[in-house]
């Protein structure tokens, strides 16, 4: 008999909210993490995340997301956190960029309520925006954004009541078939488990290289503002999260002031990284980082960059066509893996941990996943 029913390995976002389902289940749930619990040095960090049901990214996930918000809103209840806050959302950029073309799209098929609003009606709404002439914006009501260390620390907490043995500063350096399961090992000794999910983050090409799959693991930068004139304009019942296009296809994403008035506003470029490895990530911020993205904010948002507070980088994972990874593991039955989710995963945080637990315990789900099959590389 195993020691355990399921060993995760990775307890940032996707781990600890498979921990967490697991565990509610009654499964013997041993978790194991590099790093200590909502560390800041994965993918899983930056005090905010946008959330947003009209996806430009693929219709195929709209369902995902409509059970995400209401695991978002249970996690909530039974942790007394604050992980989710709708403030509005805005996609701008012309009628066919993707940004707006594609939300667009996925609000009208799954009948999501929208409006499109024109130039002068972006203004008119939000004035701390000045988009050009020939821009719209898709307005969703139901965007905001959540708190990603919140989140994985209310998945910890939940989890442990729950039963889950959570260990950290203890990585798993290798794991193998026994018998009708695994064997998982660390520098402390070796597990045992009928299962083994593991969600890798930016360690993707270490832990999953027999998947084949070309990961790119790439330094982002999140920044934070404070506006000129302060934040009373950016608060988060006056501003709206927004992802913002321009005529080259380039994207920013930003939020309210979701931290106060001493907190500032946070701005990032979306998908415009450099290639890292988690052990030669870049932490510091340079100069001519805030320089071009005070220069371009500028321009779109006039009174944002008005003293650069702080900068905070982290990592993106991510697969080659930008969808996700999450399935049973091609060649081991025993094993159910998910990564590849940077840039746009963290919303997805607890129906992707129901979506492991599912698979772990029952090898399918109910959930609509053939687009994540990493067979799909082969």
């Amino acid at each position: 008999m195993s020691a355990y029913d399921v060993i995760v390995v990775g307890l940032g976002g996707m781990g600890s909210a498979a921990a967490l389902q697991l565990a509610a289940r009654g499964q013997r749930v041993l978790g194991l993490e590099k790093y200590g619990p909502a560390h800041d040095r994965g993918a899983s960090h930056g005090g905010s995340r946008v959330t947003r049901q009209s996806y430009f990214e693929g219709p195929e996930y709209v369902p995902l997301l409509l059970r995400a918000y209401d695991l978002f809103d249970q996690l909530a209840t039974d942790s007394g956190r604050d992980v989710i806050t709708l403030t509005g959302g805005v996609m701008i950029g012309r009628p066919e960029s993707r940004t707006v073309a594609g939300s667009r799209a996925s609000a009208e098929q799954w009948g999501l309520e929208h409006e499109i609003l024109d130039a002068r009606e972006l203004r008119r709404r939000y004035p701390t925006f000045a988009p050009q002439p020939d821009e719209v914006a898709l307005f969703e009501a139901k965007a905001g954004f959540v708190r990603p260390e919140a989140t994985v620390a209310a998945n910890l907490q939940l989890a442990t009541k729950h039963g889950a043995d959570l260990r950290f500063d203890e990585p798993m350096s290798s794991w193998e078939p026994a018998g009708d399961g695994v064997r998982v090992t660390t520098g402390r000794g070796h597990y045992t488990a009928g299962q083994l999910v593991i969600t890798p983050g930016p360690w993707a090409p270490e832990l999953l290289a027999d998947l084949g799959i070309e990961f790119r693991i790439e330094r982002q930068v999140q920044h934070w503002y404070q506006p000129r004139g302060g934040v009373e304009p950016y608060l988060p019942d006056r501003h709206p999260i927004y992802v913002w296009e321009d005529a080259d296809g380039g994207q920013i994403y930003g939020f309210p002031a979701v931290d106060g008035p001493a907190g500032g506003a946070k701005i990032a470029f979306f998908r415009r990284g450099t290639p890292t490895t988690p052990d030669t990530l870049d932490t510091e911020v340079h100069d001519d980082e805030v320089a071009e993205m005070m220069a371009y904010a500028g321009q779109r948002l006039p009174d944002l960059p008005g003293r650069f507070l702080r900068g905070e980088p982290c990592m993106y994972s991510t697969t080659p066509d930008e969808h996700f990874v999450i399935a049973r593991h091609p060649a081991h039955e025993s094993v159910t893996v998910a990564c590849g989710f940077s840039g746009h995963g963290f919303k997805f945080v607890p129906v992707v941990g129901e979506i492991l637990a599912d698979l772990a315990t029952c090898g399918a789900t109910v959930h609509p996943i053939g687009l994540f099959d990493p067979r799909r590389f082969r």
